[in-house]
């Protein structure tokens, strides 16, 4: 089974069930935004989890196999017309030079590891409107001079 159909099973047996990944990754024991990701293939799930997963749906072993597989981390590089996901490019094209500097600033030239990282995303109730707080947390990887 390949990453695409993957994600297409076990998106189906989530709606299926009613889960949320909220609910599924309190339920395993795992970080909600990896168990999305890594359920969405643009991760691969250690063999231990990927048989959790595949369990906890009800699935077999052909999609504990595929989450298990290291995926190709590409997407399709147009700016995306999905309004959330444009959203955050856009805040990358206004802050980024801004992100980039300050990063610099506090820790020398570098830059943020998207490999030993980490992400939460949550909800802050608010009577204007509730808040998304996403929290970025990457090691910081210093340029080497040689």
């Amino acid at each position: 089974m390949d990453k695409a159909t993957m994600t297409e099973t076990i998106i189906a047996q989530k709606l299926a069930k009613g889960l949320s990944w909220e609910t599924m990754g309190t339920d395993l024991g795992m970080s909600p935004v990896w168990l999305t990701s890594a359920c969405l293939g643009m991760n691969s799930a250690p063999k231990e989890k990927a048989a959790a997963i595949a369990e906890y749906l009800g699935l077999g072993s052909d999609v504990a196999t595929a989450l298990e597989a290291y995926p190709t981390k590409i997407w399709d590089q147009a700016v995306p017309t999905d309004p959330l996901i444009y959203r955050l490019y856009e805040i990358v094209g206004v802050y980024g030079e801004t992100l980039k500097e300050v990063i610099q600033e506090k820790f020398g030239d570098g830059i943020m590891s998207a490999i030993d990282f980490s992400m939460e995303v949550d909800k802050i109730e608010d009577p204007k409107g509730d808040r998304v707080l996403l929290t970025l947390n990457g090691k910081f990887l210093p340029y080497k001079s040689w």
